[in-house]
């Protein structure tokens, strides 16, 4: 009897198809490009204040768009019963909240189709029995994290329509770093895959003592800058370095404790997002050199670049009061930074092929 297809074989039939590592890390690497230009448009819409424009959440039939004046009528009056309308944006017309509504439905227009890049081709290869085994589940437990990005985007925008006008920044800082996780799933796969692909006998990279630390050192950067973003805290000043004339902000600590105001003031927030940004340099800097030393002379380039155009990018947005598309690109190459630690990270945890 014909053995049926599984996402996950761990026994591979001596008349199953030959695995194409190759042609999967080609895909999952076309779905971290995806991932990338959905967390640009999911900096947009919080930078301009559109992410509470859809007040339900509607994962099939929330693809189809209002389509007639009726329809648009009825999703502003659902805008008009939340707090944001009632305290922030009273008297809005029917085309500005189109305009907000335009940068979340495209959002969560690209999370439905991510969802289907990677389930679709996903069933594709297994059904060919073309994933080489070991992998299977780990290319499933990206898809639940697929999957769990969604609703947590929702668990995000709930925490704004009761009693706040804005989503709660932990949410947001939640949605964005289960994001760039994803991506560096994506990219660490992949680059396993293509090892594969080069050689039969490679063995999945190892992440490193070094390569953990790194990571831990980038996340506490990127907790911050998402602090940063959900409590607006890249408005308090536009001076750098100095922050309104003084090295620490003033005042931060008279009226909190250290906990809460690393938590939860904008000031003390934005304070730290701008210097640790030169402890994880000097990390990513390691990291890079030890790329290079391992032969991955183009990872230890991609991380060089990234980091250095990012403070390039970081200090522009903070003197531009926080220029959108200056934003943006900061946002952008902050997920290429990513992508190219996760890609940095592989390279010193390669291990000696299988005898």
């Amino acid at each position: 009897m014909a053995h049926s297809p599984s996402i996950a074989p761990d026994v591979v039939a001596p008349t199953a198809r030959p695995s194409r590592p190759a042609a999967i890390a080609t895909w999952l690497l076309a779905v971290a490009g995806l991932i990338v230009v959905m967390v640009v448009v999911g900096g947009i819409t919080r930078l301009t204040e559109s992410g509470l424009s859809i007040t339900e959440w509607k994962p099939l039939t929330g693809i189809i768009p209002p389509l007639n004046a009726e329809q648009w009528q009825a999703e502003f009056d659902n805008y008009k019963r939340i707090p944001e309308y009632q305290q922030l944006n009273q008297g809005m017309t029917l085309a500005g909240f189109q305009a907000i509504f335009f940068w979340e439905y495209l959002h969560r227009l690209l999370g439905r189709l991510i969802g289907v890049a990677f389930a679709l081709p996903l069933l594709w290869f297994a059904w060919r029995r073309a994933i080489p085994r070991g992998y299977g589940w780990r290319l499933v437990a990206l898809l639940a994290l697929g999957g769990l990005q969604g609703a947590i985007g929702w668990w995000m925008v709930a925490s704004g329509l009761v009693e706040r006008t804005d989503v709660s920044h932990f949410r947001l800082a939640t949605h964005l770093l289960t994001a760039l996780f994803i991506l560096a799933g994506l990219v660490w796969t992949a680059l396993d895959l293509r090892d594969l692909a080069r050689d039969p006998g490679a063995r999945p990279a190892r992440l490193t003592g070094v390569g953990l630390l790194v990571g831990l050192v980038l996340f506490v950067q990127l907790v911050f800058g998402a602090f940063t973003a959900g409590l607006n805290a890249g408005l308090v000043t536009n001076e750098w370095p100095l922050m309104n004339g003084r090295f620490f902000p003033e005042g931060v600590l008279q009226h909190r404790s250290l906990g809460d105001a690393l938590l939860n003031d904008p000031f003390l927030i934005h304070f730290v997002h701008r210097w640790w940004a030169w402890v994880t340099v000097a990390a990513l800097v390691v990291l890079a050199r030890l790329a290079r030393r391992a032969g991955d002379r183009r990872a230890s380039i991609a991380i060089h670049s990234a980091f250095g155009i990012q403070i390039l990018l970081g200090i522009a947005t903070v003197m531009t009061s926080v220029n959108i598309p200056l934003a943006a690109l900061h946002q952008l190459v902050g997920a290429l930074l990513v992508a190219s630690v996760a890609w940095g990270a592989h390279a010193i945890g390669r291990r000696p092929q299988r005898a």
